[in-house]
């Protein structure tokens, strides 16, 4: 059974900074492109930014310069690094990893279960 578990959420003045992790277990043999989404109250639930298994990145506009994400394959743990927050960002943030249980099985996408993050002002 494959799991993803987020930590690191939590509220943040305007400005401050908040280190999300995620983390994959079970029966993880590869996993390829890793993602953070986010969704606000009322919103639908969009792309923050997404990693390859080779590092490649990809961010939204709208965090371009101020977050940064990472992964250790080894560790099959991924990390949003968010900086000079902005109450905007409020949302509940979730990982998606696209990976695959055992050698030769299809890649199925997998989900966390969410972690808030709340900006004052």
């Amino acid at each position: 059974q494959v799991q993803l578990v987020e930590s690191g959420g939590g509220l943040v003045q305007a400005g401050g900074s908040l280190r999300l992790s995620c983390v994959a277990s079970g029966s993880v043999f590869t996993i390829n492109v890793m993602a953070w989404y986010r969704q606000a109250p009322g919103k639908e639930r969009e792309l923050v930014a997404s990693i390859g298994y080779g590092g490649n990145t990809n961010y939204a506009d709208s965090v371009k310069g101020r977050f940064t994400i990472t992964r250790d394959n080894a560790k099959k743990t991924m990390w949003l690094q968010m900086n000079t927050l902005k109450p905007e960002d409020t949302a509940a943030y979730y990982c998606k990893a696209d990976l695959a249980e055992r050698v030769g099985a299809r890649m199925y996408d997998y989900w966390g279960q969410g972690t808030q993050v709340t900006v004052s002002s």
